[in-house]
């Protein structure tokens, strides 16, 4: 039995981290087995994603001033929090995936900071690249002018080069 003290120290912890977070997700996961949540809460602890068991009514009163108190309708039944916090991704990646192999870990609400998605697009968001990939798919995109540019301005005097050569050769020739 949680005393008060337990339940405010729950609040305080799930509103830290809500309040942090770049995404959140919950997903039901009746039917898992304790050795199955501790392989999901080790996989998404490796991608940078906190994810919580509480009790909706707590859960509620952490995010309740947060900007994913909007979730509080969907926060219904026996659901595994996910908060994403370096990533807006990496949760939505963390539970797809582990979704994929374990039918019993249904997701039931996805929420960006103010903004409640359907749990469908939780597949489109796991789909995002990371800031690190977004980064390197930017600069190669900003490069290509610029490598295009020397390229050219490369051409002119090698032509200049093969034309004289060719020339010189015909004269040569003669």
């Amino acid at each position: 039995m949680l005393t008060l003290e337990d339940k405010k120290a729950i609040v305080r912890s799930v509103a830290e981290t809500a309040s942090a977070a770049q995404s959140a997700l919950a997903a039901e996961y009746s039917g898992l087995t304790v050795d199955e949540m501790t392989e999901l809460r080790v996989k998404a602890r490796e991608a940078g994603v906190s994810v919580r068991v509480v009790k909706n009514t707590l859960a509620r009163r952490a995010m309740s001033d947060t900007e994913f108190a909007l979730m509080a309708d969907a926060l219904t039944g026996p659901l595994v929090l996910a908060f994403s916090m370096d990533d807006p991704a990496s949760a939505a990646r963390v539970l797809t995936d582990y979704a994929k192999e374990h039918k019993q870990l249904v997701i039931r609400a996805v929420a960006l900071p103010g903004q409640m998605l359907r749990p469908e697009d939780a597949q489109s968001l796991a789909k995002m690249p990371t800031k690190d990939e977004a980064i390197s798919m930017l600069m190669s995109v900003m490069r290509a002018p610029t490598q295009k540019l020397v390229q050219t301005l490369n051409e002119v005097p090698g032509k200049l080069v093969r034309t004289v050569a060719a020339v010189r050769d015909s004269k040569e020739a003669a």
